[in-house]
């Protein structure tokens, strides 16, 4: 009962964020139909007839009711059908997301792994020797929290690629490579044109995960187990990690896993400086396009990772701390 209360609750929860996804674009000035007139008007007149069509082929016929496009579109999302992309037109919107979500789940969710478990790592240990040179150098990395991504991603751009030419200044492969040959040769220059992307987001958010565990081992530190812990003789790294660390990780764990689900929207501030093929990237273009298919696409996609992330804490939250599952 208490798995069917929860399921049901991420159920409505995903309704009402599909509902929001449709109004949502639908309010916002402009109209894709006029981007995609513009485009055409490029190459030359464009029949009056050719509106009608393109507004019923990316579903933005403003003539029908509402509800009747809300119908339409929610036909299409359980058909698999996201339409076609004002941005990358003619290209269907499944397309357009199958192409730049791989680029951000290496991107943003590697760097997301890595952040979590070196901040961890190290707030475990200076909240254990708290006070030491290790315990004091916190300070430095929540500066770098405080930095705004763009303005660091600009500086490792002009230092290590335009002064020393160590890194591609944009992108995320050499154009001149075969992009489907998953060999060694494309694999290896996408991580080198990743690996300035990845120290930002690495850099911007390590002070988080390392003051927060630190904060919580301090905490955790002056509970009576971990004194009951000590006073049978236990060694001091079985105390850190099986006593302290456990329970003080539960927090970040939450939070880790929550940010799971946000790894597919990207990171818009540092893919676009970087032109980095990702989704924060392609959002990007949706939005500037009024792009109503790819965005509502993307944000379904993000939507449903965020609400799996968390139906996935709750679930395995017990797992981790025993005493949710008494609640429960």
């Amino acid at each position: 009962m208490h798995l069917v209360r929860k399921l049901g609750f991420y159920l409505v929860a995903l309704w009402a964020a599909v509902t929001l996804n449709f109004f949502i674009p639908r309010a916002l000035p402009g109209s894709p139909v006029d981007a995609v007139l513009a485009k055409l008007a490029l190459r030359g007149p464009v029949p009056p007839e050719t509106r009608d069509a393109i507004a019923i082929m990316l579903g933005a016929d403003t003539d029908q009711p509402l509800l009747q496009q809300y119908v339409a579109y929610l036909q299409g999302l359980f058909a698999g059908d996201l339409g076609i992309s004002v941005t990358y037109f003619p290209q269907p919107v499944t397309e357009v997301i199958a192409q730049s979500l791989p680029w951000t789940l290496v991107l943003v969710g590697m760097s997301t792994a890595f952040t979590f478990l070196l901040g961890v790592s190290l707030g475990m240990v200076a909240g254990w020797r708290r006070g030491t040179w290790l315990d004091s150098l916190i300070p430095s990395t929540t500066i770098l929290q405080a930095v705004p991504y763009f303005w660091l991603a600009l500086l490792f751009i002009y230092v290590f690629s335009v002064n020393l030419g160590w890194f591609p200044v944009s992108g995320g492969y050499d154009v001149t490579l075969v992009r489907p040959a998953l060999d060694y040769a494309f694999l290896s220059d996408a991580l080198y044109h990743a690996f300035l992307p990845a120290l930002t987001i690495v850099l911007s958010s390590l002070g988080g995960w390392l003051l927060g565990m630190r904060n919580m081992m301090v905490s955790t530190l002056s509970e009576d187990y971990i004194l009951t812990a000590e006073a049978k003789g236990l060694s001091p790294r079985r105390v850190m990690l099986m006593y302290a660390a456990r329970n003080a990780v539960l927090p970040s764990v939450s939070g880790f896993a929550i940010s799971l689900g946000f790894v597919v929207s990207g990171s818009i501030v540092v893919e676009t400086v970087f032109s980095y093929p990702g989704m924060g990237f392609t959002m990007l273009q949706a939005v500037n396009n009024n792009d109503y298919a790819l965005m509502q696409g993307l944000f379904l996609i993000i939507t449903v990772s965020v609400l799996a992330a968390n139906l996935v804490v709750d679930l395995l939250y017990g797992v981790i701390d025993p005493r949710t599952r008494v609640r429960g």
